[in-house]
């Protein structure tokens, strides 16, 4: 089956925002900084260039913005500038949070990643490279989730 888009997490959001507004930033924002490189951007753009679709739910765009907001202008500017276009280029899905809170992973990942687990198919899979959300993620079936570590280490 065709896949009609790809959720991606919050940190991999603020990665691909970060990046997009300059690679050298991505070893300098406070959030990314030790955690992810300039090669990670470039891995997670090649992982989502053939997708049609980017899948964003309000609860990834506001914690990738609080997430964001950990860096000083001018960049900062940038960033929210980024963040807006991608907001526009991307398809918002939403889960209210009475059903998010109501998933059995919800006291173990929070409203987020619970939210995510709502929504992701084998047709709108999720990437991620929290383990945590990975391994919850995989209960939905194998091709619901892409795990991003995985291909950082190919």
């Amino acid at each position: 089956m065709a896949r009609v888009g790809l959720f991606i997490d919050a940190n991999l959001l603020v990665l691909l925002v970060v990046g997009s507004v300059g690679r050298d930033l991505v070893t300098k924002h406070r959030r990314l900084r030790g955690a992810y490189t300039a090669e990670d951007y470039d891995i997670l753009v090649d992982l989502i260039s053939p997708v049609d679709r980017v899948l964003v739910t309000p609860n990834t765009l506001t914690e990738a913005s609080n997430l964001l907001a950990y860096h000083a202008e001018p960049e900062r500017s940038q960033l929210f500038n980024t963040l807006r276009a991608l907001i526009h280029e991307s398809e918002e899905k939403i889960v209210s949070s009475e059903a998010a809170s109501n998933n059995s992973e919800f006291g173990r990942l929070g409203l987020t990643d619970a939210a995510l687990l709502e929504l992701i198919t084998t047709e709108a899979p999720l990437l991620t490279a929290d383990l945590d959300l990975y391994l919850a993620a995989l209960a939905k079936g194998h091709g619901a989730v892409v795990n991003f570590t995985h291909h950082r280490n190919l």
